[in-house]
């Protein structure tokens, strides 16, 4: 068999930043590291690309095992590769981020799993390079949010224009005017606002939206006018 036999050889990981929203705040998805060194720590939900993985695969994978979850929006962004990234051996590692509505799952990641929420501005210090990962996937994110619409993967199928703004001043932490973000999201025609109000903040109540898929696909450039700066 020929072998590449003059150049090193790496361990190749996948690391995966699940973003949610619950509604009030963007958070973010870690574990317990079950492995020398830093175990015990804060980490990213991560592990090997296995030999007859690609890394994609190996993401999906990752996932399902530590929080039960597949089918979700998930995106490679970036990899990872300073040589002392980790102090065991050599690494490379493949960043993904995932986005999700947190009250969908909230019942199944609180019971069978270990992994737990925290506030994307209040989340305890991660292991290695981790926290760099977060922070680039959070610009990455932004950067995407402005040209497609996958800010609405991290919504339910109904929302509130204030659960939106939220939402947008979360990702982008950044507040934002809520008389002129009412008016360019009504503007841009992509919401189709329905009869049914939520009622759980006011007797008056908001109106419940849903996003118009079509529509936004064929205008996405629209929403750059909601993005601050």
């Amino acid at each position: 068999m020929i072998e590449y036999s003059s150049q090193p050889h790496y361990l190749v990981a996948v690391d995966c930043i699940v973003f949610g929203f619950d509604g009030t705040q963007l958070k973010l998805l870690l574990v317990r590291r079950g492995l020398e060194p830093e175990i015990n720590q804060w980490s990213l939900i991560g592990g090997f690309v296995g030999a007859g993985e690609s890394p994609d695969q190996a993401a999906i994978r990752v996932l399902k095992k530590n929080t039960g979850l597949e089918g979700i929006y998930l995106e490679q962004f970036q990899v990872y590769g300073e040589p002392e990234r980790d102090p065991i051996e050599r690494t490379l590692s493949v960043a993904y981020f995932a986005l999700i509505d947190i009250n969908k799952y909230q019942t199944q990641l609180n019971s069978d799993f270990y992994a737990e929420w925290f506030p994307i501005n209040d989340k305890p210090k991660l292991i290695f390079d981790h926290d760099t990962m977060v922070t680039d996937a959070r610009k990455k994110l932004r950067y995407k949010a402005a040209l497609h619409p996958i800010l609405f993967e991290l919504l339910p199928k109904k929302f509130t224009l204030p659960q939106l703004q939220i939402l947008f001043e979360e990702v982008n932490d950044s507040k934002i005017d809520t008389r002129n973000f009412t008016r360019k999201i009504n503007s841009t025609g992509l919401l189709v606002r329905l009869e049914e109000k939520d009622r759980s903040g006011s007797k008056k109540g908001a109106y419940y939206f849903k996003l118009d898929g079509k529509k936004y696909r064929s205008n996405f450039q629209q929403i750059l006018q909601l993005i601050p700066g």
